[in-house]
């Protein structure tokens, strides 16, 4: 008797682990890369003000970093660095075990195989709500342009439309299975909701207002320097502390096996940030660019091109949060550690 009660019982559990891992799978495939063509379109038009697509560059090469992602190759994206000028026409690979790999897009305005099939208002509703032309969803923790000012989203479209068009097909983006479930189930991956960009940005000054601004909606400094959970991609611990880790990028010189984490940027003891004694050294350090680490992630060469001024307000800003514990050790570490 005992016996039977033991088999009937593992057989409802298996039953039950079949079932459940059954709805998993079909709720899976209906939502993975469902459409949300339902979002909106933003008013939005491009200008040929050349002042405005100037406005445009500066953050496109700077500090949006778009050329980080955007350059045809890792390699290719070095020659910012020599101040030379890189196509936007995307290709550049990137591995995200255990997601799959990701191609970033050809921003150029080729018409078969950039920006040039697209629309403003498709341009822009990607930039504000996470959702691509195709009406496919993207990934929110790449694009942090939801509340970016409608004259800064309508600055870089219109430089974008000014670029001489490149012809460069993109591979499209590969997703693994565990990568497919994640993409259904998390919100990293489905159009953002609180999306409240303001009309103009604050003026280009070393203020608090103006720092939270670049570092929250341009430069996506809290998107790197927040803990993720590694399921979910939502935040695991204060904003701006550190310790979040990336995989090196294979560029020139890098040391695949190591890899770093990013260190706390709040106003802690032991912070990187409390390494610089003053907005002045902390500003010199970003203009002189360069990576010390070759592999890091964090993009030197575009925020080398930032002015002075929005480099001293990140400066304001992040003095102006509170303290919190995160991570202050070496920014380095070996994978097998």
């Amino acid at each position: 008797m005992r016996r039977t009660i033991i088999v009937r019982a593992l057989q409802l559990f298996f039953l039950v682990v079949f079932v459940l891992l059954s709805v998993l799978a079909f709720y899976t495939w209906q939502t993975w890369d469902r459409s949300y063509d339902e979002v909106m379109l933003p008013e939005a038009q491009a200008s040929t003000d050349p002042a405005v697509i100037a406005r445009g560059e500066y953050l496109v090469y700077g500090p949006a970093h778009c050329v980080e992602c955007h350059a045809k190759s890792f390699e290719e994206f070095q020659k910012v660095a020599n101040n030379e000028k890189v196509s936007l026409q995307g290709g550049t690979k990137f591995t995200a075990p255990p997601l799959g790999s990701v191609y970033s897009k050809n921003l150029t305005p080729d018409k078969e195989t950039g920006i040039g099939r697209y629309t403003d208002r498709q341009i822009a509703r990607m930039m504000r709500y996470n959702v691509r032309p195709n009406g496919r969803a993207s990934i929110a923790l790449m694009m942090p342009f939801h509340n970016m000012s409608d004259e800064d989203m309508i600055a870089i479209i219109s430089f974008l439309r000014a670029q001489p068009p490149v012809r460069n097909e993109v591979p499209e983006n590969e997703w693994t299975v565990a990568g497919k479930v994640i993409k259904s189930l998390s919100s990293t991956f489905k159009p953002r909701e609180a999306v409240n960009p303001p009309k103009t940005a604050p003026d280009e000054k070393p203020t608090v207002q103006r720092g939270e601004y670049l570092a929250r909606y341009v430069a996506n400094c809290v998107g790197c320097h927040t803990p993720l959970d590694d399921t979910t991609f939502q935040p695991s611990g204060p904003e701006f502390s550190g310790g979040e880790e990336f995989e090196p990028m294979p560029m020139p010189g890098a040391d695949m096996k190591t890899w770093f984490r990013t260190p706390n940027i709040t106003p802690m003891k032991g912070s990187a940030l409390m390494k610089f004694p003053d907005r002045a050294t902390f500003v010199a350090r970003f203009k002189v660019g360069g990576r010390q680490h070759p592999g890091t992630p964090m993009p030197w060469e575009a925020y080398a091109k930032m002015s002075p001024e929005d480099v001293g307000a990140l400066y304001e800003f992040l003095h102006a949060l509170p303290a919190q514990p995160g991570f202050t050790g070496e920014v380095t570490f070996h994978k097998t550690e």
